[in-house]
């Protein structure tokens, strides 16, 4: 798995431009599942057939990124933000711009230090006034390489680290992807299996909406990742989970206005972990949610819960996680759904 989880970070994929994330997901599946297909929005959907009740697995594939808003007439390129980031985290990044003739190295920069009044050195310095320097001396320059509404993406290396532990830029939620592919490879079950790779979860959980409504299934766990809190800086009752653990049974989110994890799931995937003796962390969270948001509303109701892989630094490109906390995450999974 360690090979494909480096591939699965370093493509790129930010919401509404999947297409790298989407091909690995199927070339990993093609000879392990019945049927792969891509819908109209751009999910990608596999399924292992069976003749028992059928379970949809959903990872999303997008990551946080940014879009080209404005070249200005010196070929500076100022960028409007794609989900969730912290600006902080943007600034003084190497990135790449995805134009149609292939990939544009850049650099973002903004005023220095050496040139701000005290009082702007003790501010963040807000994305608004940051750009993109391409080393292009003109618009014109700039506009053979890139365009208005290319996607762009941030260069960061992937590495392995002490106690199987590695970082790298878009493991919310390349983790979950890879995640989603090791289960279907290894289930063996009379459950209909389905896999989905989701599209834009990011900037409003859309594909997960879309596939669940395509598939219709009885119950449905999202495969993702929870904040890490055990490292300096946070509390533990802010965030209780911890790399090496396990993985982490989402009991709810969002403080419940996200998913209320159905009691039938919760039990399911809790029993299977006592009986299989898989180490798990159960979360009550007051953050963020996940695409079992929008699956479990979708149609008449569709029982559904959420196992994430605990990972540090969630949404800038050195996050951290264990593989030892996927293995058992892909085991907690294959294990549950056999017991179907």
């Amino acid at each position: 798995m360690k090979k494909l989880m480096k591939r699965l970070s370093l493509a790129s994929g930010v919401s509404g431009f999947e297409d790298e994330v989407r091909d690995i997901i199927a070339s990993e599946l093609a000879d392990h599942v019945d049927e792969i297909e891509e819908d109209s929005l751009g999910n990608i959907i596999a399924v292992k057939r069976g003749s028992g009740p059928v379970i949809m697995l959903a990872a999303h594939m997008d990551e946080i990124g940014l879009m080209v808003r404005h070249i200005d007439k010196k070929g500076f390129i100022r960028f409007s933000k794609i989900g969730g980031i912290s600006d902080q985290m943007i600034l003084n990044q190497a990135v790449w711009i995805h134009g149609k003739q292939g990939r544009v190295a850049g650099v973002i920069g903004s005023k220095p230090p050496h040139r701000m009044k005290a009082a702007e050195r003790k501010k963040v310095t807000t994305h608004d006034n940051m750009f993109i320097d391409i080393g292009a001396s003109s618009r014109e320059e700039a506009e053979e390489l890139v365009s208005v509404g290319d996607p762009i993406t941030f260069q960061a290396p992937y590495a392995e680290l002490p106690n199987s532990r590695f970082t790298g830029k878009a493991l919310d939620n390349r983790i979950g992807c890879l995640v989603m592919i090791e289960v279907l490879r290894r289930v063996n079950s009379e459950a209909t299996v389905y896999g989905v790779g989701t599209v834009q979860e990011e900037v409003g959980l859309k594909g997960a909406r879309t596939s669940a409504f395509r598939i219709n299934p009885d119950m449905a766990v999202a495969l993702d990742v929870t904040i890490a809190g055990d490292h300096p800086g946070m509390k533990e009752d802010e965030a209780p989970a911890k790399l090496g653990k396990g993985p982490a049974i989402i009991l709810t989110d969002a403080s419940g206005r996200g998913i209320i994890t159905h009691p039938r799931v919760r039990e399911w995937l809790i029993e299977t972990a006592e009986e299989e003796d898989i180490p798990v962390q159960i979360e009550v969270s007051e953050g963020g949610t996940t695409d079992a948001t929008a699956i479990h509303l979708t149609r008449d109701g569709v029982p559904a819960g959420v196992v994430s892989v605990p990972t540090r630094y969630i949404h800038t490109t050195v996050s951290m996680a264990s593989m030892k906390d996927i293995e058992m995450t892909v085991d907690l999974l294959v294990k549950a759904i056999e017991r179907l």
